[in-house]
């Protein structure tokens, strides 16, 4: 093992495993700094992956370079499509994946990436010199030179599990916990604060009962996230999840324990994720609800444990063993691992830009749950981020930042940095104004050019889009001017669709835009048009553009505008708190922030249209507008 790296990344979750492949793939020498090479990739909490916006995350990943996706597509338990009898803009893929498989599939692609080293070993602090970012120091290594660090420690600084009012210093799974590189982050001056999430008991498949439990299959067809997939999982491969809810007496019970939980007896104050509370504040808080749901989700393909989504909870053993056997079909329910809460350390995000580079400290970077946000998905696509802006940094090429109308890991890290968060950021397609365009199906279409330019996708993926771009432009005109040829066939469609037939010709394109008909009807009536050998992906990406293209069309203008003030670049001198005209609030604000451009600067809370015109009129006196 060398004691000289490019860049040293902290972390083998989720965001780790994203910033070393990406810094190792653009030809650093990048050293993984893991607590565990086994826990590498591990899955804590819900091993699903994908779900509302998170899945168009996943592809994303993907058009850009990244891994997450390869490893999701290798053997997932269930896999459907989410929302399919809503719009395109809210579509997206879910998976549920095997604890075991998923890891070593990562594992695999990680040993497999040249310029990685991988290392197990605990980072105890922060080497700078004379204001220089140099290294870390390793608690069995020593020190280790470098010209970055990326922190992607997750849920790991300063954590602390709590079972009830047990509270013990430890990560997630019994893992240790990291204690002493927030105090080196302090040292630099660096804000942290603490932050919360919890997970659910597991149970054993062989003591529930089934019977009464809603069955929740997955999905046939060619679903996958990676656009490079080509085998799929069949329906008839892929595992059930089950509906259950709870029950009159499972309120009761956790209504006279309240003052046992961690969450409700001051034992815990920190901020949990909103849209993950626990089955106990979903209680409290929704206390006219007669019932909550609850999904078991398997967690291996030839396993014994079961996930009980939705029961997350911080109350004594004792107490989730009377919670968990008041449910239905789990009246003898074993519990395999219980319940628990987890206090963690994370970066305030006022202390990192858009590149994710701490700004008092050059060459750091954070990704992942030590941001602030939470999820499998946003910890990758944040990892991503960090690994392609740390290697250019060290390169000199471009920074990459992707834009609001681009990605919704653009929406996610604009958030981030301009809005900030008071609990732990989670994505959702209601935070992008430009949905419509950050679809499943386009996500190549948006960002495999970035990617290749950035150098981390191939270029055999990126001549592969290119492929399939060609193909469904050659597709469109063809539809665009070619009549359907089988006019008895014709006939028929229209007679089985319940709709009147006229005898005039009728071009391919002029069916395809009505919402009765698909690509796939007019297939046996074209000649011509199976020749242009479009996958089912391409084939929605090609529908989606013919019967939604006003809409379309209509936000794609909407975000010129935003784009006019992205493009106006704020210096990086500017002074704020003696800029005249502007409010206390905006000052500070601005100062503390740093945005990048105009546009981000109104995105800020607290700053105003009336402080965005001072700012405007600052840059033309300064002649740079």
């Amino acid at each position: 093992m060398t004691k000289d790296y490019d860049v040293i990344i902290i972390g083998g979750g989720h965001a780790g495993i994203e910033a070393s492949h990406a810094t190792a793939t653009l030809g650093l020498r990048s050293l993984l700094v893991t607590l565990s090479i086994d826990k590498i990739a591990n899955m804590p909490c819900n091993p699903h992956i994908g779900g509302s916006a998170k899945g168009v995350v996943v592809r994303e990943i993907d058009a850009l370079g990244g891994i997450m996706g390869i490893a999701a597509d290798a053997r997932p338990l269930q896999i459907k499509m989410l929302n399919t009898g809503k719009g395109p803009a809210v579509q997206c893929l879910r998976t549920q994946q095997d604890k075991n498989l998923y890891p070593a599939k990562v594992l695999d692609l990680l040993r497999n990436t040249p310029n990685l080293e991988i290392v197990e070993d605990e980072a105890i602090d922060l080497i700078v010199k004379d204001g220089v970012l140099c290294g870390v120091k390793l608690k069995n290594n020593g020190e280790m030179r470098a010209k970055s660090v990326i922190l992607a420690n997750g849920t790991y600084l300063n954590a602390r599990v709590y079972t009830g009012s047990d509270g013990r210093d430890e990560g997630p799974d019994g893992e240790p916990a990291s204690l002493l590189l927030t105090d080196a982050l302090h040292r630099l001056g660096v804000k942290t604060w603490r932050l919360k999430t919890g997970t659910p008991p597991r149970l054993s498949k062989a003591t529930i009962d089934f019977s009464n439990a809603a069955i929740e299959p997955g999905m046939d067809g060619d679903l996958a996230f990676s656009y490079s997939t080509e085998s799929f999982t069949p329906l008839d491969q892929q595992l059930p999840c089950y509906l259950i809810y709870t029950s009159d007496e499972t309120l009761r019970i956790i209504r006279d324990h309240l003052d046992d939980s961690a969450l409700f007896n001051g034992v815990i104050n920190s901020t949990g994720p909103r849209y993950c509370p626990s089955i106990e504040s979903k209680v409290v808080r929704f206390a006219d609800k007669p019932r909550h749901q609850l999904f078991l989700e398997p967690e291996y393909l030839d396993g014994d444990s079961f996930y009980l989504q939705g029961f997350s909870t911080a109350m004594p053993k004792e107490v989730q063993e009377k919670m968990v056997h008041s449910l239905p079909g789990l009246e003898h329910a074993k519990i395999l691992k219980y319940a628990y809460q987890i206090e963690y350390d994370a970066v305030r995000p006022e202390e990192f830009d858009s590149t994710l580079m701490v700004k008092r400290v050059p060459g750091l970077y954070v990704a992942g749950q030590i941001c602030g946000t939470s999820g499998y998905e946003e910890a990758a696509g944040l990892g991503l981020m960090a690994g392609l802006n740390a290697a250019h940094r060290i390169l000199g090429q471009e920074k990459v930042i992707l834009k609001r109308d681009e990605s919704y890991i653009g929406v996610m890290i604009d958030d981030l940095v301009t809005k900030g968060t008071d609990e732990p950021y989670r994505l959702l397609s209601s935070r992008a104004e430009y949905r419509l365009l950050l679809r499943h199906d386009n996500a190549d279409e948006r960002l495999c050019e970035i990617g290749h330019k950035a150098g981390l996708l191939s270029d055999a993926a990126y001549e592969r889009y290119l492929d399939k771009r060609r193909r469904i432009s050659e597709a469109l005109e063809y539809l665009e001017k070619t009549l359907v040829s089988d006019r008895e066939g014709l006939k028929t469609l229209f007679e089985s669709k319940g709709i009147e037939y006229d005898l005039r010709g009728h071009k391919g394109m002029e069916l395809l835009k009505r919402p009765e008909f698909h690509y796939v009807d007019l297939l046996p009536l074209m000649d011509g048009l199976a020749s242009f050998g479009l996958s089912s992906d391409a084939v929605l990406s090609l529908e989606t553009k013919v019967k939604f293209e006003g809409y379309i069309v209509k936000q794609k203008k909407e975000a010129e505008s935003l784009l006019k003030q992205d493009g106006i670049i704020l210096p990086e001198d500017i002074d704020y708190l003696h800029m005249d005209g502007l409010r206390l609030e905006a000052r500070q604000k601005l100062d503390a922030i740093r945005p990048l451009s105009l546009g981000q600067a109104s995105r800020i809370s607290g700053v105003n249209p009336a402080d965005v015109s001072v700012l405007l009129l600052t840059l033309r006196k300064r002649n740079l507008l």
